[in-house]
């Protein structure tokens, strides 16, 4: 094997050509990522390892969109106008679309990034499809980790789900802003209130801004909504992919505010944290959950330990305290 194959399959390299924004090397890295062997783990954390907040010296650069909403919303056509107007502003952007998982081989079942229209001969582009795992829409430990790695390569990480049962609170956990879109005239608004997540979104979009009167109408009922919980710095963004695509600078202009307002160090320290648990959980279970004697005691534990520490690590750390208090 020549030296240079050799570093192209070296995690540490990996890691370190992504630390330096060489976004040729994502594709490798994420492969990385999704082999779930012991071996696949470990080399894993050494990736992440030169990810981390401490190898970068602070948070990664990169502003992390979650995109969520009912199946049919549109979701991957308002994509493919966003990823066209962020290359326009000279922006890169890795897209992570989490699809359903197969039960025979448990990959991603659905391959969505064929549905998101891009040039592919554009290196300043990444789309990758990625399994949800095993709770209904929620995200596997893969798609947690690969937001960590394609982090610092580019200027946008974007992750796109469907969403059904945990997803939406998911999403939330590791990314900066969420954007959930609702479609009118279909019954998802009314489902979207019912379902008691309107705490979730950062950003609400309205698809199909075309179609007029009934996509006024949703606009018009989720506003109410957020008035009537208090949040009316919520913004609604009506669109329409439909060419020529019309609210999409608006829709650009919300996640920039929204980015701009939040701390973001406080941000990403509660989405590490979390991730770790989850992971701790994919791996442990309730059982390991309640060596550490609950929730709470866990991430009253986890925010104990230094902020710099990458999940990995925190994740070796529940691991050690779980042991210590009796959890085998």
């Amino acid at each position: 094997m020549s030296a240079a194959r050799a570093a192209a399959g070296d995690p540490a390299e990996l890691g370190r050509r992504l630390r330096e924004c060489d976004r040729g090397a994502a594709p490798a890295a994420l492969n990385v990522i999704e082999d779930r062997s012991a071996r696949g783990r470990e080399r894993t954390r050494k990736l992440l390892a030169e990810v981390s907040p401490a190898a970068l010296g602070g948070e990664a650069g990169a502003h992390l969109v979650g995109v969520t909403g009912p199946p049919g919303a549109g979701k991957s056509s308002l994509l493919s106008a966003l990823v066209g107007r962020w290359r326009e502003l000279g922006r890169t952007v890795a897209v992570l679309a989490v699809d359903p998982t197969s039960r025979r081989s448990g990959g991603s079942l659905l391959g969505d990034r064929a549905r998101i229209e891009h040039d592919p001969r554009d290196d300043g582009v990444l789309i990758r499809s990625t399994a949800a795992g095993t709770r209904m829409g929620g995200l596997a430990p893969p798609t947690r980790e690969a937001v960590q790695a394609l982090a610092p390569a580019f200027d946008l990480v974007v992750v796109e789900t469907v969403g059904v049962g945990q997803s939406e609170t998911d999403v939330e956990e590791v990314t900066d802003t969420v954007a959930v879109v609702v479609q009118p005239a279909s019954g998802d608004t009314l489902q979207f209130l019912k379902a008691g997540i309107m705490e979730v979104p950062d950003v609400l979009v309205v698809t199909k801004a075309d179609l007029g009167e009934p996509a006024l109408r949703a606009r018009r009922d989720l506003e109410s909504a957020l008035r009537a919980l208090g949040s009316r710095d919520t913004p609604v963004v009506s669109v329409s992919s439909v060419p020529p695509p019309s609210g999409i600078d608006d829709l650009v202009e919300a996640l920039d505010a929204h980015r701009a307002a939040i701390d973001l160090p406080a941000t990403r320290l509660r989405a590490r944290r979390l991730t770790a648990l989850a992971d701790f959980l994919a791996e442990r279970g309730e059982a390991g959950l309640r060596a550490l004697g609950g929730r709470r005691e866990a991430e009253r534990f986890l925010d104990s330990l230094h902020p710099a520490l990458d999940a990995a690590a925190l994740v070796g750390a529940l691991e050690e305290r779980a042991s210590e208090e009796g959890g085998g």
